[in-house]
């Protein structure tokens, strides 16, 4: 999952950078600034921090499973949040880089960030006194002191802070360094994402094979050390290369105009819309090239329009702008805002999906590490492997659908051969819902096997475990994919970096919702003395299927949910048609005028409101 996690916003990035007017930048000569000749140094930092933060995302489970000797629930806690923290500081480093930093500044303290957490990760694993004796007799084993787990937590908190300022900067920063206003600066960025792409594919592979597999079977310390070399490394390279880089100076961040939105329209919630107008200024040339698509009034969220009511002329200046933009705002601002609501019904659906793909990362690891992962009499797979499973079941499907079903399918048919972005969803969820009960199968059968023959470790073999990986790729392939693309294809262009953000919230809250819910299925489950489902350190003794059906269930409601009420907000085409036929009417385009939409002209354009 966590490649689609950093993949989806790094796309919505580029889908706003070739749509927007490059404003101001640094100083640098154009002849000596930006190009390809920066995007070696990018391109180089952006491998070796990817090669760094994979080594570490995908074998966090078992390091702390084997090195701080935590229980099942403990490790599935930290792990969640810890997940749901970095991507909020995702947003959060969004905004620093929009509004203060720039892309540069923040990805630069990112990186800092990182390499001091991920050093600190390393300090842990190579001397011994950071955390608890090794365990020898499980799962009775000796828990890691207060300040121990501190040390741990302060890595991982400088990691979650570094992500933040990486994140959101990392491909946007790149895609500053071309000119899109021409066809030469598109073509080159085009270029520029395929090889992000490439370079970003060959860490993963990297990390989840050699890096994995040495620090699973070789040295925890070896293993966290290479990437921290790593990640030393990429910034030594992106310093290389800061006389070269285009430094694209704050313009400001949206989020602030929706906080305005908010504040303005509860301020006047007591202002009767009736016979008043709405403030619609002209927009600037940069904000014109940037808003590729006219903004019209629409109907719904109406508490949302008293923000943009000008209750009072003197809440205009003399160059008939708002004085107080935090009681008046612009009808583009507050249409920005309802965009935003008008996708939370779906969004809904993405963070249930989300939940049942992060199972297969922490207790699905879990499973692997108590089944018998040998091959052959000498060599036992590294339980970090088995994610690649579920890459490679994603990318299988996606050279399927992109390569073999949309060209057989348009020569045989006249109609589309792209399937709608509902019944994508749609085929995510049910598979979801069939991972679970896959899981939850295997789960019984693994467990009952090691408890008839007495043993920690399953003869039970990994292979068995395959087939959830797999469908945990392929649900994140048809739900997760659908759901960014129509997170990016709802917003207007300007509002592409926002679909980025919301994405990442969604991941976000996902993690912390399957914190909670296995926080309150381990205390239910653990009354009179009974063993919890999902409790301790042995999975032998816990009902880990039991709680797998429990989140089949959760997966079955979301499928009620969405095909009774969200699927209704996911016809992309219906949309921008409502969006067009309003404009229509707005313009004056039809023969009858609407009495209720007069148009006035202030500023810019002031609507009569109802």
């Amino acid at each position: 999952m966590e490649n689609l996690k950093t993949d989806g916003s790094h796309a919505l990035e580029l889908e706003h950078e070739r749509t927007r007017t490059p404003p101001s930048s640094s100083p640098a000569s154009p002849r000596q600034a930006g190009g390809w000749r920066s995007i070696k140094y990018i391109i180089g930092n952006e491998s070796f921090e990817k090669l760094a933060s994979m080594s570490l995302i995908s074998n966090l489970t078992v390091y702390l499973l084997s090195n701080y000797n935590l229980s099942g629930v403990y490790v599935v806690n930290v792990v969640q949040i810890w997940n749901g923290t970095s991507n909020i500081f995702s947003i959060a480093g969004a905004f620093i880089s929009d509004t203060y930093l720039g892309r540069f500044r923040t990805l630069l303290f990112g990186s800092i960030s990182s390499l001091l957490g991920i050093l600190t990760i390393t300090l842990t694993a190579g001397i011994h006194q950071l955390r608890p004796h090794p365990c020898e007799d499980r799962p009775h084993c000796e828990s890691p002191h207060a300040w121990q787990l501190g040390v741990l937590f302060l890595g991982l908190g400088l990691l979650s802070i570094g992500a933040g300022g990486i994140r959101p900067c990392n491909i946007a920063f790149g895609a500053d360094q071309f000119d899109t206003k021409t066809e030469k600066g598109r073509v080159q960025l085009e270029s520029f994402f395929n090889l992000w792409y490439f370079s970003f594919t060959i860490a993963l592979v990297i990390a989840l094979t050699i890096v994995v597999y040495i620090q699973t079977n070789v040295s925890w310390t070896v293993g966290f050390a290479i990437p921290t070399c790593c990640l030393a490394f990429s910034i030594a390279i992106f310093l290389l290369g800061r006389h070269t880089y285009i430094c694209k100076k704050p313009q400001g961040s949206i989020f602030s105009d929706m906080a305005k939105v908010i504040v303005a329209a509860f301020r006047k919630r007591n202002v009767q819309a009736s016979g008043r107008t709405f403030y619609n200024p002209a927009s600037t040339s940069e904000e014109a090239e940037l808003e590729n698509e006219e903004i019209v009034w629409t109907e719904r969220f109406k508490f949302l329009d008293k923000a943009a009511i000008i209750a009072n002329p003197r809440e205009l200046n003399e160059k008939g702008t708002a004085r107080n933009v935090w009681t008046l705002c612009s009808l583009q601002q507050v249409e920005h805002f309802k965009c935003l609501l008008g996708i939370l019904p779906v969004w809904v659906t993405g963070i249930c999906c989300f939940i049942v793909m992060d199972q297969q990362n922490t207790f699905g690891v879990l499973q692997v590490v108590q089944s018998n992962r040998s091959i052959g009499p000498y060599f036992k797979i590294p339980p970090g492997w088995m994610n690649l499973i579920s890459m490679i079941a994603l990318s299988s499907w996606i050279f399927i659908y992109e390569c073999v079903y949309i060209p057989l399918v348009g020569k045989l048919s006249i109609k589309t051969p792209r399937l709608a972005t509902k019944q994508r969803i749609r085929i995510g969820i049910l598979l979801s819902i069939l991972c679970m009960l896959v899981a939850a199968i295997v789960e019984k059968k693994r467990r009952d096997s090691a408890l008839k023959h007495g043993l920690f470790i399953s003869p039970v073999s990994f292979a068995w475990l395959l087939p959830q990986f797999a469908l945990s790729g392929l649900n994140e392939a048809f739900a997760a994919v659908s759901i960014m693309e129509f997170l990016t294809l709802k917003m207007p262009e300007s509002m592409r970096t926002v679909a980025g953000a919301v994405f990442f919230l969604s991941l976000s809250i996902a993690n912390y919702m399957g914190s909670l819910i296995v926080n309150i299925v381990h205390k239910i489950t653990f009354v009179n003395g009974k063993t919890s489902w999902i409790g301790g350190h042995d999975l032998n003794q816990n009902r880990l299927d039991c709680y797998y059906y429990v989140i089949a269930a959760l997966g079955g409601l979301n499928f009620i949910y969405f095909n009774f009420f969200a699927c209704r907000h996911c016809d992309i085409d219906n949309f921008k048609t409502e969006a067009q036929q309003q404009h229509s009417n707005v313009a004056g385009e039809s023969t009858e005028p609407n009495d209720e939409e007069k148009v006035l002209d202030i500023t810019g354009t002031t609507k009569t409101a109802t």
